[in-house]
């Protein structure tokens, strides 16, 4: 015959060693990774926040200087003359026009002054008029301050160069006399800026830098050799900054698509210098970190995995003799024992498999001298115990004895007795019908009905046949006798007893009611309980045999005949308790001898 083919404990074995060393490895780097990350995020968080600080503050610097440098300006004696009714001779004009190239600020690309009589001074060669000056709009972005210094990021239409730039513009006030003010413009190279990143080298060579207007224009932007602009940056960093928005850090490292982003806001300039740093940065100290815990864990799996086949081969070999003898078992061969000399526990496994070939041999030997004793023993008890002749005999005489004295009750009690008598042996039949067990339990009750005058009555319904419907005998007997003795035990009259009869989904039940004292809950669970004991539990659930015997019995007798589809269910009430035996197979013949 083929062989099935089977898996085998070591290549499982095998299997699930590889598959939880892989699983920790992944959860290591997992958990490795997310810690490392963690906190190496939050170093270059620090750092990179704590360079844009440096850059904010150094934006700040530069306008207090440019500050300071138009304030000189304004102190200038020829420019205050110029505000004057008289204005400048010839040539004070040509030196006013030379003296801003000099002044304490680098990086001008372009200037120019207009004082309040329209009169321009700039660069020799520069064609700027007042007109130019008017057109430009640059006095638009000066504001309704007094006089204030101003940075503004524009297209040159003052100079003509159309690029756009930084410029500085302010009002420029006569310190004696109200007059209209003139303005000073200074255009500003893109070195001029250079000073803020001038100390983050660092900064610029990971990271995009970028300077924001006010209106959330992107000014400048310094990134990295291949990486794009911060247009989409500088639009996100603008749109935080809002009306409302305190000088000096915000988004302090928030995760925007692609990195992570902090800002500084100059409120005296009005630009917000940002850094983003790419999630590249950040992940380029994680790679050599986590090479190390997976070298390390390949280096364990590559070992475990031989130390595995080695000793999974030592120990599943044993384990195969013991497969091969409990496959091999037929069932019949109880002498067919194994020997194992491994010094481990499959050695007690071995010889629990032994001790459970014989045990199963002597309980088959035990269950079935059980099973037969247990099927005679009630009825050879009464055949042994009771002469059937002499007892109808002796039973007659007193009936006739009783008669001639004319005794009713004594002859009605005879009658019941004998009928009684003659239906319990049936001829030593453990099968009868329903009929006759229900005659039989009649004069059970006639009985105690005389013994007990005014107890209790009853009542029977049967919607079966009772002719061929069939069941095991004195099964509704035990019964009665207990709603007698211990339903009716503190009642002297009004005791009802109800028995019935009726087949459901192809079973036969039968109910016995009574209406005395209800049956105490322990009792019925431990009752009900019995339908999924085995023989041998039966047998110690009323150890004394003083309560509860007729109960067992009936169960026993009817697990024995009928298996376990058979039953005893008992149900309490508030009015009583009702007591229903089930038949397997509807009570036909043929299924009382399965």
């Amino acid at each position: 015959m083929r062989k099935r083919k089977r898996s085998g404990i070591r290549r499982r074995y095998l299997k699930y060693t590889a598959a939880l060393l892989g699983l920790a490895l992944i959860l290591s780097i997992l958990g490795v990774g997310a810690y490392v990350r963690e906190r190496l995020t939050q170093a270059t968080l620090d750092k990179y926040e704590f360079m844009t600080e440096r850059m904010g503050i150094a934006l700040e610097n530069l306008f207090q200087k440019s500050d300071e440098a138009m304030e000189e300006c304004i102190l200038y004696d020829d420019v205050q003359e110029s505000l004057k009714n008289q204005g400048l001779e010839a040539v004070n004009t040509i030196a006013l026009s030379k003296y801003f190239a000099y002044i304490d600020l680098d990086h001008v690309a372009d200037y120019c002054y207009i004082d309040n009589k329209g009169n321009v001074y700039s660069k020799s060669y520069s064609d700027v008029t007042s007109e130019t000056i008017a057109q430009s709009g640059f006095e638009d972005y000066l504001g309704p301050e007094y006089s204030r210094t101003k940075w503004f990021w524009a297209k040159d239409t003052l100079f003509g160069t159309g690029d756009e730039a930084l410029f500085i513009g302010r009002y420029v006030r006569s310190l004696d006399y109200a007059h209209e003010p003139g303005m000073l413009f200074f255009k500003m190279e893109d070195s001029f800026l250079d000073d803020i990143t001038g100390m983050s080298q660092e900064l610029v060579s990971e990271a995009v830098i970028g300077l924001v207007d006010g209106e959330g224009q992107l000014c400048l932007s310094w990134a990295p050799d291949g990486f794009q602009t911060g247009d989409e940056i500088g639009k996100m960093v603008a749109s935080k900054i809002g009306g409302t928005q305190a000088a000096g850090m915000f988004l302090n490292g928030e995760k925007m698509q692609g990195g992570i982003v902090s800002a500084y806001l100059d409120e005296n300039s009005g630009l917000t210098v940002f850094s983003f740093v790419p999630d590249s940065v950040l992940n380029k100290a994680l790679v050599p970190v986590l090479l190390v815990p997976v070298v390390i864990y390949l280096f364990v799996i590559a070992i475990a995995v031989v130390l595995s086949i080695y000793f999974s081969r030592r120990f599943t070999k044993p384990i195969q003799v013991i497969s091969d003898a409990m496959t091999g078992f037929d069932g019949n061969n109880f002498d067919r024992t194994i020997q194992l000399n491994t010094h481990t526990e499959l050695d007690e496994i071995g010889q629990s498999y032994n001790a459970m070939l014989q045990n199963i041999r002597r309980l088959l030997e035990e269950i079935k001298a059980q099973e037969q004793e247990l099927r005679h023993t009630e009825l050879n008890m009464l055949i042994s115990q009771i002469n059937p002749h002499f007892l109808y005999n002796t039973l007659d005489t007193i009936y006739m004895l009783a008669r001639i004295n004319k005794e009713e009750t004594t002859m009605r009690m005879i009658q019941a007795l004998s009928k009684y008598l003659r239906l319990s042996l049936s001829k030593g039949s453990e099968i009868v019908t329903v009929e006759d067990e229900l005659e039989n339990v009649k004069s059970y009750m006639e009985i105690q009905q005389i013994r007990n005058q005014d107890l209790f009555e009853y009542s029977i319904d049967c919607q079966v046949d009772e002719s061929s419907a069939y069941v095991l005998k004195l099964i509704l007997q035990p019964l009665v006798e207990n709603a007698v003795k211990y339903g009716f035990c503190d009642i002297f009259q009004g005791g009802i007893i109800k028995i019935s009869v009726f087949e459901k989904d192809r079973d036969l039940y039968l109910r016995v009611y009574n209406n005395g004292m209800p049956m105490e809950m322990s009792v019925m669970e431990k009752i009900n309980s019995m339908n999924t004991m085995s023989f041998s539990q039966l047998k110690e659930c009323f150890p004394d045999k003083k309560n509860g015997y007729g109960v067992m019995n009936i169960m026993t007798r009817l697990r024995l005949k009928y298996g376990e589809g058979a039953g005893l269910f008992c149900e309490v009430y508030k009015d009583g308790t009702a007591c229903t035996v089930k038949i397997p197979g509807g009570g036909q013949e043929d299924a009382c001898e399965k």
